[in-house]
């Protein structure tokens, strides 16, 4: 499987080429900005994801991610933006051009994981599928489809900045913390119809969680997110 990574930052662009190699086997191609990526995908490059930075000179993730949307042959290639921007405006503009996923900087191994696992992984444990079907969250919810992405973007930027403040709470013994903010992602997984997230997190909230066991739920809980925009986005 390809993964084509786009980052005009040569160290950034290897930290995540290193994550992406520890994940499993995969053909990893990289591009220096938009423009490289853009001229090797009209030279018919056809990767399986693409990871890009979302801002680069020349051209920029989200216009690359415009280009790609456009391109009938590339239109369906999951797309995950990079990107140290955290704002609500920048993960809501992201999810509206049709961005598959999210990942902030500095990247965590377990994000990468999670959004090679939600498009290339058979492995998968089988929570994404304990869910909601889109159309029932939109009607009880009383919502369109694009805000229901947006909802999912920013649960998904939310559980991303849990794994770090869990992984501290737990170092620092705070299980009394760690568990408010457990329920939290509980009742987030709830209101979007993710069942089967709600349900693996569930046992985590009486307490005395160890952090690779929460982290671990929260990688299930995050592809989960993933695969569910991806239902939406087919409508």
């Amino acid at each position: 499987m390809k993964v084509l990574v786009v980052d005009d930052d040569v160290v950034s662009r290897m930290v995540l080429m290193h994550l992406i190699d520890g994940c499993g086997k995969f053909e990893i191609i990289e591009a220096e900005d938009g423009a490289d990526a853009w001229q090797q995908l009209q030279g018919g490059l056809r990767p399986g994801i693409v990871f890009c930075d979302l801002r680069m000179p020349r051209m920029s993730g989200l216009e690359l991610l415009q280009q790609v949307r456009a391109h009938g042959e590339l239109a369906q290639v999951p797309f995950v933006l990079v990107s140290s921007a955290t704002d609500k405006d920048t993960v809501q503009q992201a999810t509206l051009a049709g961005a598959t996923g999210y990942i902030v900087k500095p990247f965590q191994s377990d994000q990468v994981r999670a959004h090679l696992g939600a498009f290339l992984d058979q492995a998968a444990n089988g929570y994404e599928h304990q869910a909601e079907e889109p159309s029932a969250t939109l009607a009880r919810l009383g919502i369109g489809a694009d805000r229901l992405l947006v909802y999912l973007a920013g649960f998904q930027n939310q559980l991303t900045a849990a794994g770090t403040e869990l992984d501290a709470l737990l170092a620092r013994g705070e299980q009394d913390e760690a568990r408010v903010r457990l329920e939290r992602l509980h009742t987030g997984c709830t209101t979007l119809g993710l069942h089967g997230a709600a349900a693996a997190l569930k046992p985590l909230m009486g307490g005395g969680a160890s952090n690779e066991a929460v982290q671990a739920a929260l990688t299930d809980v995050i592809r989960a997110v993933l695969h569910q925009s991806s239902l939406v986005r087919q409508g």
